[in-house]
């Protein structure tokens, strides 16, 4: 019998997606070709970007998928912020691997519910092996994990773990729990124990040294009086890798007394914990392997694209005490020898994409070896700009930690008092880096230490190289005299 063919508008024959794909991916390898000598952002404003959509409403009849496709890669390709350009050390975005992208297609295409086993059977053991290979590389020793979005659901998933874990039973603990983490940490904290049932109150901030480090002795004294106090010490965050400066907590001396307190240790490696597979790390960001969860992101150094976050967990039971729930309509037990992993059980999703085959496939496209050389070639990047930047004798350098580099330009000849100085050099450098940012030569952002703006240079970037170090100096001095020029007090612009 003949099948009768359903119509759908969006129904596409083999020989349309064969050669609609030809023509998207030809046009996607030029534009990865392209882009060094592309600006790194166009730096339009919000007007300009919603002017070249149009205002106009749904359009009511369907249009060619050839001349949509075209019109889509020329909005991208013409008014994108490029984070896989060599110049953009801006935010911890990486560059993003073109395997993942090919990666990506490839998912979509099968479209796998990564939920459950039943749904997405490959899918589902690619992840796991992912999660697995990933413990590995950072020496994390994980008896489950999960891949999420990001930085924020990675550690979303350890704080409802942790909570889960800390009380159970325990109907009297809202209210007493408490957070320990450092005003370095990521504003995620803030958001978990604002939506979990917390509260911000209830984050014990702990003071930092010189180095923007978590202080271990202020973290003892505070948990001891608060337990005396009858509060409920819930967790404590340690991070691996400063959003502002890459500075590494004294993970192992937090893992010390997490404990001999007997509270659950989370560690925040977002950006720096996949550092923990140099050989070389120093033994602070080792320490990570003494945490009870760890987040990390993928896209921040592995290189994969947006989306991809991962949260391990040293005890799977956790992760199960906190998110599995079996609804009758759930049909996803196998009775098996070897039982399958249903990730909705793990995390906060039911529908999930399928994250994993853009990790799994840059890790095997890497390697081991790949991995640890592109990660220690970004760290010696950073470092070469901090080199720059003492050898100017118009830049001051402040950190360098991992990958990021904190400097500031510093005008020659300028006499003002002390704290008219300051005033004046955070007002210039907030300059300079708006005229950067919208200038489209380099792309970097700030970090705010001690009261002081700073330009923050962050490489996870496979693409950039010593050539690209060498020209943000010259921007950033091109930019600092000629608005110095015009900004010192005193001068004719001001």
């Amino acid at each position: 019998m003949t099948r009768k063919q359903r119509h759908a508008p969006l129904e596409m024959s083999g020989e349309e997606f064969r050669r609609l794909g030809y023509q998207l991916v030809d046009r996607i390898a030029g534009f990865l070709d392209s882009l060094p000598s592309r600006p790194v952002t166009t730096g339009e404003t919000p007007e300009e970007i919603r002017a070249h959509l149009g205002e106009g409403p749904l359009p009511d009849a369907g249009a060619p998928a050839d001349a949509l496709l075209t019109e889509a890669t020329d909005l991208l390709f013409g008014h994108s912020l490029f984070n896989g350009h060599p110049r953009f050390m801006g935010y911890i975005t990486s560059s993003a691997a073109p395997i993942g992208a090919l990666a990506d297609l490839l998912a979509a295409a099968v479209n796998p519910n990564s939920g459950g086993w039943n749904l997405s059977p490959m899918s589902s053991e690619i992840e796991a092996q992912t999660v697995r290979w990933l413990a590995d590389l950072v020496g994390f020793p994980a008896e489950s994990g999960l891949l999420v979005s990001g930085g924020n659901m990675a550690n979303f998933i350890g704080f409802l773990a942790a909570r889960r874990a800390g009380s159970p039973e325990d109907p009297g603990a809202a209210g007493r729990q408490l957070v320990y983490a450092s005003r370095e940490t990521h504003t995620w904290v803030q958001k978990a124990a604002d939506l979990f049932g917390v509260g911000s109150e209830a984050i014990r901030w702990v003071k930092t040294d010189e180095a923007q480090r978590l202080r271990t002795d202020l973290l003892d004294e505070m948990i001891t009086a608060d337990r005396k106090a009858g509060h409920l010490p819930l967790m404590v965050i340690g991070t691996a890798g400063t959003v502002a400066t890459g500075a590494i907590d004294p993970l192992p001396e937090i893992a010390s007394i997490c404990k001999r307190h007997d509270i659950w240790f989370h560690v925040d490696g977002a950006y720096g914990a996949l550092a923990a597979a140099l050989p070389e790390a120093p033994s602070d960001l080792k320490g990570l392997a003494a945490a009870d969860s760890l987040a990390l992101d993928p896209h921040k150094w592995l290189y994969a694209p947006l989306e991809a976050g991962c949260t391990l967990v040293r005890k799977r039971q956790h992760l199960l005490d906190a998110f599995a729930y079996r609804p009758s309509y759930y049909n996803f037990d196998a009775d098996v020898a070897e039982p399958p992993t249903n990730y909705y059980e793990l995390g906060l999703q039911n529908s999930r994409g399928f994250r994993a085959l853009k990790v799994w496939l840059g890790l095997r496209r890497a390697g081991r070896q790949g991995i640890i050389q592109m990660i220690r070639d970004d760290m010696e990047m950073a470092r070469y700009l901090a080199k720059l930047v003492q050898e100017h004798e118009e830049l001051a350098a402040h950190d360098q930690h991992l990958s990021i580099t904190t400097f500031r330009f510093e005008p020659a000849g300028l006499d003002l008092e002390p704290a008219a100085t300051e005033k004046y050099l955070n007002e210039l450098n907030s300059e300079i880096l708006n005229r950067l940012q919208a200038g489209g030569e380099a792309y970097i952002s700030n970090a705010v230490i001690d009261d002081q703006f700073l330009l923050r240079a962050c490489v996870v970037n496979f693409r950039t190289d010593r050539e690209d170090m060498e020209a943000l100096v010259e921007i950033v001095v091109r930019y600092g005299r000629e608005l110095d020029a015009k900004m010192r007090p005193g001068s004719e612009g001001s």
